[in-house]
Parts: structure tokens; C-alpha cells; sequence
């Protein structure tokens, strides 16, 4: 037997991804979800002169804590409380998910019966990269969550733009890493690439367009439901692997 290919098996492996730390990771980033239903309550709730419009309103008005003039803008939410709790809620499925979900599962979630080769470097260093760029996404919407956009603090805006740079690459990242696994990864790929180009427009325009909300959701619906579909192209990962586990430990307890 060749030197190496007795190096093979030390090298190549399956990562115990039916672990409940996997489990709980790849749920967590599927909770980001929670936005959506949070945000259509909260906008249905607004009490300003005029209804709440996804088109021109800020994303960051549904948790603005007072009524009145905000920087040229009419905003009033009464349910200011359940937006910020929904941010922060969704930061912290992301950071859960980017300290639960290892590089190695990462690298093995979009295809079945694929191994890791610690041997190849590029495909670690991506998996690392998800989970660094999702963990300061998470940080940011958690910000964006605690400090709400009337308080006066740069924090929320640090927090927002932290959140659409970070998570729009996380995506970038792990579609090319999941490219040739899974159809999914053109999906992640778009969403990424879509959030960081609404972005970008944002920041040479300044927002100065004529309906600021849909640039603004443009730069994170995509970005929400690509991090969704990450979380459950994971989750049906962990769970074929649990299933064939305690199909294995079956039949060798018939036997």
C-alpha cells in the first residue's frame, strides 16, 4: 500500500453533522424568516398621516421608538418594540448559526456523501469565511435591533451597513463554494450578488432616489431569503444524515 493512500482516510472524512449543534445552527439561520411576518404586522400597524409604504418608507422607520419628523420623514409605529425585537431575533440566528455550524459541514451540506480533504485549503478557507461574514452580519442586525434609528446614534447605521455588506458576501462566498453541488448555489449567488449591487447604489446615491424602501428591500429581502435557503439546504443535510444513522444503528441491532 502506497504512503498515500494510507494518508487518504486521515485526510478525508464526514463530519458527525447529525449533531445537535448542526441541528440547532441550520434552524437558526432558517429563523431569519420571522422578518417578513414581523415587518407586514408592524407596517399595518403604523399610525402616521399616511400609510406605512414599502416603496418609500425606510426599513429602519418601523422601529423608530417616537412619532413625528425624522430627517424630512412623517414616521409613527406603534409597534416599534416587536420590528427591533425581530432584528435582533434575526441576528441572532445568524450569529448562531456562524458559531453551530462548522466549516466542515459547510463544505460537505450540499451534497450527499461528500467527505472533507483538510488537504485542500481554498474550500476551508471559503467555510471560514461564510461563518466569519455571517457571525458580523448577525452582530450588525442585532445593533440595528438595540439602537433604533431616532436615538440619534451612528451605531444603527454601522449596524445596517455591516449587516448588507457582510451577509450579501457571506452569500457570494458560499455559492462558490456550493457551485457544481447543488442548483441552490446559482440561487445564493444572485441573492448575493443583487444585495451588494442594490447597496452599492445606495451608497453613491445616498439613498437619494425615488423610493428609497424598495432600494432598501432590494439590498435585504434577497440577502434574508438566500440566507433562509442556505439554512435549509443545511437542515435537509443533517437531517438525511440523522435518518441513515438510525437506519445503520437498526440494523445492527437486528442483527
Amino acid at each position: 500500500m502506497s504512503p498515500a493512500a494510507t494518508a487518504a482516510p486521515a485526510a478525508a472524512f464526514i463530519p458527525n453533522v447529525a449533531s445537535t449543534r448542526h441541528y440547532i445552527g441550520a434552524w437558526a439561520v432558517l429563523s431569519v424568516l420571522q422578518y417578513f411576518l414581523a415587518e407586514a404586522v408592524v407596517a399595518v400597524a403604523w399610525a402616521g398621516p399616511r400609510p406605512y409604504d414599502l416603496r418609500t418608507g425606510y426599513i429602519s422607520d418601523l422601529g423608530a421608538l417616537h412619532c413625528g419628523a425624522y430627517s424630512g420623514r412623517d414616521v409613527c409605529s406603534p409597534l416599534n418594540w416587536l420590528m427591533n425585537a425581530s432584528f435582533v431575533v434575526q441576528g441572532l440566528g445568524l450569529l448562531l448559526g456562524a458559531v453551530l455550524l462548522t466549516s466542515g459541514l459547510l463544505r460537505v451540506a450540499a451534497r450527499p456523501g461528500t467527505k472533507v480533504d483538510w488537504r485542500r485549503r481554498k474550500p476551508w478557507l471559503a467555510a471560514t469565511a461564510v461563518r466569519l461574514l455571517t457571525g458580523a452580519a448577525g452582530a450588525g442586525t442585532v445593533v440595528v435591533g438595540l439602537v433604533p434609528e431616532d436615538l440619534g446614534s451612528p451605531w444603527h447605521y454601522a449596524g445596517a451597513i455591516t449587516y448588507f455588506i457582510t451577509v450579501g458576501a457571506a452569500l457570494l462566498v458560499l455559492g462558490l463554494l456550493w457551485l457544481r453541488k447543488t442548483p441552490m448555489a446559482w440561487f445564493l449567488l444572485v441573492c448575493g450578488g443583487v444585495s451588494l449591487a442594490a447597496t452599492a447604489t445606495g451608497g453613491l446615491t445616498r439613498m437619494m432616489v425615488p423610493e428609497p424602501g424598495t432600494l432598501e428591500r432590494l439590498m435585504g429581502y434577497p440577502v434574508t431569503v438566500g440566507m433562509a435557503a442556505a439554512g435549509l439546504v443545511i437542515a435537509q443535510r443533517v437531517h438525511r444524515h440523522r435518518k441513515e444513522r438510525r437506519a445503520a444503528a437498526a440494523g445492527t441491532a437486528a442483527v
